[in-house]
């Protein structure tokens, strides 16, 4: 019998629908499908928004959309309800024959089912947690990710070992390539902003008298998980500084973000407040001509790292090592606290008072955004014999 990493695919699917900073992660493997199989035709399950961006990467043959938030309606509205049925019989027609699912949960392994693909590979059932019961009690959970979820497992003829928990998720989601035979050459993030997306991003700034000449900042302050926010006025204090020193200020965000930006936006006179008014693609856009990035842990700081832009982000319940920006650990800020990383989403649940986040000073930060300027501009330096001028 062939080996499966001596065996040749025709048409392939890759499930990992979102967040967006996951989706960053998956990109390297998308790169390998392409290498490993140039003739193959490759699709992505994606969530609307992340395709949005995505959809334009060289490797990648077709999207297949994967409308979440319609799906929160099933039962209320008939579409809605009809939706998963018209997806499941959407990849069932694809006749993809292998399906590579880095998403790990039940309603992606049912659609790995679904497709009929005789090939399923996906992550193996969850190893054990190191926690005690001393750790618990303090709110600190030593690994969050731990393997496949909600028997996700079963539904794959082929899975992925778990060598080690301690491991960023990028080089875990490659590991995939023990099973089909990737090449050994570093993770590649490349990333296609579309032209339009950045057309209008750079009117926008044109706009707001923010040239290609005015080095730029942009900061953002929002995440999903209300642990990971850094406060407040931390952010604006760094707006100001940088705003001190020459720079354009810009504050970027979803929609639901836009009150605590306008709350920062309204602290620091001179920045400008884009959140709610950029997709996905023109994010990408305005962090490529950011001169520095301002984060907390979020899919906008790996979006940074994949278009190569110096980046700060700010860690506290998660662990820097395995989600923080990918090879970068200069950009991390974290505080000395016995109890991070604890992995909780939750600040009721914190018995801490949020000190990982309220013990991190607007000076912490620029002071480290300062350092990575420096970083960038000697790595610049070594590769073109001159320094650039960024302040």
């Amino acid at each position: 019998m062939t080996k499966l990493n001596e065996r040749e695919f025709e048409r392939i699917l890759l499930i990992k629908p979102s967040a967006l900073g996951d989706v960053i992660h998956a990109i390297p493997v998308l790169a390998k499908l392409r290498a490993r199989y140039p003739k193959a035709r490759i699709d992505w399950l994606l969530t609307p928004q992340n395709a949005d961006l995505i959809r334009h990467h060289p490797a990648l043959s077709n999207v297949v959309e994967f409308d979440r938030g319609r799906y929160a309606k099933i039962g209320r509205d008939w579409s809605a309800t009809l939706g998963p049925a018209r997806l499941a019989m959407t990849i069932r027609a694809n006749r993809y024959d292998l399906v590579v699912d880095l998403h790990g949960q039940f309603r992606s392994a049912l659609l790995a089912l679904a497709s009929g693909a005789r090939t399923r590979i996906g992550f193996d059932k969850p190893r054990k947690n190191k926690n005690t019961f001393t750790s618990l009690i303090q709110g600190k959970i030593e690994h969050g990710w731990s393997g496949a979820r909600e028997g996700a497992w079963l539904a794959y003829t082929h899975r992925i070992a778990l060598p080690t928990l301690d491991a960023h998720a990028v080089d875990r989601y490659l590991w995939v390539g023990e099973l089909l035979g990737f090449d050994k050459e570093p993770a590649d993030f490349s990333l296609v902003v579309p032209q339009a997306a950045q057309d209008r991003i750079d009117r926008r700034l044109e706009a707001a008298g923010f040239g290609v000449s005015k080095p730029l900042a942009v900061i953002v302050p929002c995440t999903i998980w209300a642990t990971k926010h850094w406060h407040v006025e931390g952010f604006a204090d760094t707006a100001r500084r940088f705003i001190a020193e020459g720079f354009g200020v810009v504050l970027a965000g979803t929609i639901k973000d836009m009150s605590r930006c306008r709350e920062i936006a309204d602290r620091t006179p001179g920045a400008i407040d884009l959140s709610g008014e950029t997709s996905v693609s023109e994010l990408a856009a305005l962090i490529r001509r950011a001169t520095i990035c301002v984060t907390n842990d979020s899919g906008s700081m790996h979006l940074a790292v994949a278009l190569d832009r110096p980046v700060v982000s700010v860690f506290g319940p998660t662990d820097p090592a395995r989600i923080g920006p990918y090879g970068r650990p200069g950009s991390v800020v974290r505080a000395d606290i016995a109890c991070s990383p604890c992995h909780l989403r939750r600040l009721s649940d914190c018995h801490h008072g949020h000190l990982c986040m309220k013990s991190i000073s607007g000076a912490n930060v620029h002071s480290a955004a300062k350092s990575v300027l420096a970083a960038s501009r000697s790595a610049y330096w070594n590769e073109h014999r001159q320094a650039p001028s960024i302040y």
